[in-house]
Order: structure tokens, then sequence, then C-alpha cells
């Protein structure tokens, strides 16, 4: 839909487990980069982000157990994408920011700066496989919030079913986002960026204790302007984000973190060029600056809470409200005859509100010789969601002139409604045990999911759907510590994902389920900040929706998918400034039970389109050595392959492999002049060497950005 809308235990029992290492200032210098100085706020467990941060690397993170596990006690693949590398790239949207992890498909639409649209294993995880801090981020139809990246803290990427702790899901995994949180001691940061496509940005990030409460209180605030144009004709990416944080601290068994947020954007209503027969992708925009103006304001006001009764009895809970409001409107190229596009409108207009909590409590106790970590919970979340649409016609486009931004465009007749509710209640349960080498994960949940679904066409009501859904989904994992820092691993996970619809008998649509068998290896080298992982992967989804062969106007829930493959990981820090990240992924994600929507006939067997079968993603940092005569240089590069795909579902054409680079130079000037600390310029490029790519997704094709080149000037303090 994404692509087409603009077509269309005691303490000492746990002694293996990290201890919590609390958020350090963002943008550490690179001579201060290093553990984390633990002089945050952060809680230790569900929503409290990634700890044992030294560069590129972590050791530990709750997203997987929500608990503060470490990485490699897991039972399934974790990727954490941490504040350091987020500078380095400078990275601009989650897309970017998960450019660089296995398992990941980032480029599937090309340049769209309108929503953060991926998949992970094969399977989109743009509308359910979104958290931050911990919960879950709802996202319906074109009211889909966007994270920015420069006031998160971390992302963590969880890799295959996740329904055990968080309910309804993505099979292929989730992604969490860490907030930036007030921390305790004294910091600034503030940054000038500028770019081609007259891109102008400011971010800044400030905060400490606050004077007079004894160090019980913190604050934080985070922001970005920016004001840009794209290589979109008369499309703009302007942004406005303000994230005040506040902390209190009253005694160091509690801690209360307020978190808010607000941000209004301005983005293109369609990122799209019309597309000739046979996969061929015109220069020709489909959008126009008189009715191009995507306008999109969110907000945000949460709180994570956590009390400790006792070193081994912990309490937490986390809140979230989130609203989201969107104007949408676009022009689209319907057909070209000659040197004239025909061209039609659409405007839609959308709010979306949301309330997330999740309650938990964590108990650690010993048995003998098995020491254990139980975590028991319920979780809710309920949204409202409406729409208000109209479609309409615009004036031909010339070709021969491209007279953008020249005509008149109406405002379409907005005589199309819709209003979705949904609500969702969950319990579940976590063991970990821990005997000799020996470390089980036990998960287990059960979901009740209600939702109900209104809409009308020129003020004649559509028919009412309304369902009601349950299930049981969970988690039994295995590892083992073979050797220090070396422990294999297998796990067995299951997801379901309601489908609000119903078939031609009008029975609702039953939820689709999927399971996933995992095994793999992860390891970490001793005494150095060098981590690494392989895993294999097997997913099936099954009850998805496909056309009904019996009657072609409806659907029925007897598709199924298999997702699988295997991935390889290698994160790296060698010193301040110095690391690596690889990444290797083959995946082959096939429809065995499917329907084509162009040909109405079986495809079973097929490759899902858009999605590259093989990946390869490398990007490096080298801090030149304070003996150097370069010493202050840093230099960075990242090469990311993906290699062919199928560019429709009937797998009648294919996508060509193609090879992007990405570049990194940057200078400390403390190395001039110790008078000059914290000073610090950068140049980022993406698409170095300017590679003209498309991807074809479904039979539609999309164009990649090209070179993109963004200077920034850093001061911190």
């Amino acid at each position: 839909m994404l692509g087409t809308v603009a077509l269309t235990v005691p303490a000492a029992a746990q002694d293996s487990t990290i201890q919590l290492q609390e958020i350090d200032v963002a943008g550490a210098r690179p001579a201060e980069t290093g553990p984390a100085r633990g002089n945050g706020a952060v809680t230790s467990g569900g929503g409290g982000g990634p700890s044992g941060v030294v560069g590129y690397t972590a050791k530990a993170s709750p997203t997987a157990t929500k608990t503060n596990t470490p990485l490699i006690e897991t039972p399934q693949s974790v990727s954490v994408v941490t504040r350091q590398q987020l500078d380095e790239r400078n990275v601009q949207d989650l897309n970017q920011a998960l450019a660089y992890a296995p398992g990941t498909s980032t480029d599937v639409f090309g340049f769209d700066p309108r929503f953060d649209a991926f998949y992970i294993r094969g399977f989109s995880a743009t509308y359910d496989g979104v958290f931050r801090d911990g919960l879950r981020q709802a996202a319906v139809g074109l009211a889909v919030p966007r994270i920015e990246p420069y006031g998160t803290e971390a992302v963590t990427i969880l890799r295959g079913p996740a329904s055990g702790l968080y309910g309804l899901g993505s099979p292929g995994g989730i992604v969490d986002v860490t907030s930036k949180r007030p921390v305790f001691a004294r910091f600034g940061e503030a940054w000038f960026q500028a770019g081609n496509y007259d891109r102008f940005q400011g971010n800044f990030d400030f905060g400490g204790p606050v004077e007079g409460s004894d160090g019980t209180m913190a604050y934080r605030l985070t922001g970005v302007v920016r004001r840009s144009d794209t290589f979109l004709p008369g499309a703009a990416d302007d942004r406005f984000n303000i994230a005040p944080a506040f902390t209190w601290r009253p005694s160091a068994d509690t801690t209360l973190t307020i978190l808010t947020e607000f941000q209004n954007s301005k983005l293109p209503g369609t990122s799209a060029f019309y597309n000739f027969p046979n996969y061929r992708v015109s220069r020709y925009y489909q959008g126009d600056p008189a009715f191009n103006a995507f306008t999109q304001q969110q907000y945000r006001v949460g709180y994570a809470f956590e009390h400790k009764f006792g070193p081994d009895l912990i309490f937490r809970q986390n809140f979230r409200y989130y609203g989201v409001n969107g104007d949408f409107p676009y022009v689209q190229i319907d057909g070209v005859t000659g040197l004239t596009a025909e061209r039609s409108t659409g405007l839609f207009i959308e709010n979306l509100h949301s309330v997330a909590l999740d309650t938990q409590l964590e108990g650690r106790f010993a048995t003998g010789p098995v020491s254990h970590t139980l975590l028991g919970g319920v979780d809710y979340l309920h949204y409202t969601w409406d729409r208000l649409a109209g479609l309409g016609t615009a004036p031909d486009l010339d070709l021969a002139s491209l007279n953008y931004g020249r005509q008149f465009i109406p405002r379409p007749t907005l005589n199309i409604t819709a209003n979705q509710s949904q609500d969702q209640v969950g319990l579940y349960l976590q063991e970990q045990a821990k005997w000799d080498r020996w470390i089980l994960t036990l998960t287990g949940r059960h979901d009740w999911v209600s939702s109900g679904t209104r809409s009308s066409f020129a003020g004649v009501p559509g028919t009412p759907q309304d369902q009601t859904d349950g299930a049981f989904t969970g988690r039994v994992g295995l590892n083992y510590r073979l050797a220090p820092g070396l422990v294999p691993y297998a796990s067995y996970a299951t997801t379901f994902t309601p489908q609000v619809g119903a078939d031609f008998f009008g029975r609702a649509f039953k939820p689709a389920t999927g399971d996933q068998i995992e095994a793999g290896i992860k390891a970490e080298i001793p005494d150095t900040n060098i981590t690494a992982a392989f895993a294999g992967f097997d997913i099936t989804q099954s009850s998805i929706l496909r056309q009904d062969p019996n009657s072609f106007a409806n659907q029925v829930a007897t598709g199924e998918v298999r997702s699988k493959g295997f991935e390889a990981e290698l994160v790296a820090n060698f010193g301040p400034g110095t690391n690596l990240t690889f990444a290797y992924t083959h995946l082959d994600f096939r429809f065995v039970r499917q329907t084509s929507l162009v040909t109405q006939a079986p495809i079973d067997g097929n490759a899902l389109s858009g999605i590259p079968g093989d990946t390869i993603k490398v990007f490096g940092t080298y801090l030149f050595p304070p003996s150097s005569p370069l010493s202050g240089l840093q230099i960075g590069a990242g090469i990311r392959y993906a290699g062919p795909s199928f560019a429709d579902d009937e797998n009648t054409a294919r996508n060509k492999a193609v090879t992007l680079v990405d570049a990194l130079v940057a200078y400390d000037f403390a190395a001039l002049d110790p008078k000059y600390k914290g000073f610090r310029a950068q140049i980022n490029a993406f698409n170095l060497f300017d590679r003209d790519y498309t991807n074809c997704q479904a039979g539609f094709c999309y164009r990649g950005a090209p070179a993109t080149v963004i200077g920034s000037l850093i001061y911190r303090w």
C-alpha cells in the first residue's frame, strides 16, 4: 500500500549477567569513547536500551527478553546500532540507521522520505514492527509515526518472531528505538549541517542535573530544525523536532523518566516516477508542487518507571500516548499520450491516537545449582484512526515543457470516510534458567485483540467489520557456553497477526500465524570489543490473505509464505574512533500458497519481489593516533551490495544487482590546539559515485537516491 497509495534469585546467582551501564552522553569525543561512565538514569530492562556500549559494539540489550540479558545469552539474533555509529554515519532516517544491519532490506521503495518502510527477513515491519522504548508504535494507513534518529540513543534489531513478549507483530522481527534520556552530568552539543539540494539543518542536545535538586533530578532537551529540498522537483523534506525529557531519581532504587516529543514535517505527497511498460522508469516525476505538500504533526508523552524492592525484585512500568495527524495530497500520472500526461489527484486527512502501557515484575532467585530470572507482565495497547479522503482530477502535464507548479490544481471533494479502533491486552511470563553452562529461555504469552472498522463513500455506509481474536504465542531457546565467549544456541518461536475483514460468506479472517526455527553461534573475543554471530533460520507464515480462487472479488485466509536463509555479522571496536561492521545475508523468501493479483493465477513457489537474495554490507572507520602527523583525522567508508531480485511477484522480470558506496571524513580540531577542544568537522557522502539505480517491487519501480553530501560543523562541551 505504501508503494501504491500515491498511485492509489540472589544477585550472586546471576554472576554472568552484565551489570547495567547507564547510557552515556551522546557523541562522546574520540578520546573519551569507551565504557559508559555510569552517570545516566536509564532503567535496566523493559525499554531501557542496550548497555556495555563501546564504539559500535554493545554487550547487552533488553529488547529480546525485557531483561538486561547479555546478547551472547539471547536465543535469537540481535543487532545494535549505537549512538556513535548513528553520529559517524550521520544517519538521517530510520532506514539509514538499519542500512548496515543484517537481515534488513531498506531500499525496496527507493528514495522516499515519507515513511520508515523496510523489511526484516523478507517480512514488512513498517506497521507492526517498530517499537519505541519497548512499546509498540502503532501505525495505520498513512498515519505512520516517523523516527527522528538524532533523538535516539540506539536502535536495536531483534530478528525473528517476537510475539512471545510483544504480542501481534511481523514474523521477521522488530526494531526497538531507545530515546535519549537525561544524564547526571552536564553536557551539550550543537550541529550545523549543509548539503546538496539546499539542505540546511541544526541539531542541539544538552542537559544535566537540575540545580538545587541534590542530584535527584536531571533534564535533557534535544531538537532538530531542517529546511531542505530534494531531487524530486518542488518537493521538500522539512522538519522541526523538539524532545524534552526529565528524570527524577529520589533514591538509588527508584527512577522515573518523563519522555516527550513534538515533531512537524513537510514532505512530498509522492516519491514515484511514471513507469512505462516492461518495468522502465521514466524521468517524469508524478507529483506537482502545486499539490504536493504532505504535512504531518506527531507528538508523544510518556514515562518509564522502575523501582527495586531489593536486588532481586524489580518493578517496571512504561507508558506512552502518541498522536499523529497528517494531510496527504498527491498528484499521479495515469497515462501518457504523445507529449501529454493525463493526471489525477487524491487527498487524505488522517488522525491516529494510541495509548500503550506495559507493566512488569522481574524476580531473581536460585533453586539449588539453577539460577532463575523470572519475568511476568501485562501490556495494553489501544488506538483509534480516522480518515477523510477524496479523489479528483488535475490538468494535463506538458512533457515538453514540464510545467510543474504552473497550473492550478483543485482540491478533491472529500466524500470517503473510514475509522478503525483496536484494543490489545497481553499477559506474558518468561523464565531464564542457568545451570552450569546451559541457559534455557522459556517465554509464553496470550493476547486478546478486538477491532472495529467503519467506512462510507459519498454518504453511503459500508459494511461494518468487527472481530475479536485471541492467540497464544511463545518461544523456547537454549544456549550453551561452549567456551569463554563462544555460545551456540537454538530456538523455536511463534507469532500471530490479526487480519481485519471477512470472506465471501461473511466469516471473519482468522489471524495469520507463523513460526520460526533458528540456530546459530555467537562469539565474543575475550578482552576485546569484537563480537560475531552466525544464524540460520526458517520462518513459515500461514493463513495470510489471498484472492479467493472461487470468487476473485473476495479474499480467503489460506495463503502461506516461507522465509529461510542465514546471516553472518561482525562488529568490532579496535580503539577510539576505529570501528568495523560486516553483515552478510542470504535470503530465500517464497510463496507457498498465493494467488497473483495481476493474473489471478497461482504463484506457488515464486520468490517475493523486490527483496534481494544476497546482501553484503561493510562499514569501517579509522582514527589516526595522536602520534601520527594526521592526528585528529578520521576516515570511513561503507559498501552496500544488494544482489538481483525479481521485479514482480509473477517472477517475469528481474532487478539488477546494485553496489552503493558511502564515505566519511572528519577532523577533531583539538589535535591542532587544545583550545579547540570540542570542535569537529565532518563530511558524509551517501551513494558517493552517484549510482543511478531503480528497484521494482510488486510490478512498480522506484528510483534510488542520487549522490548526497552533507557537511557538518559540531561543537561539544
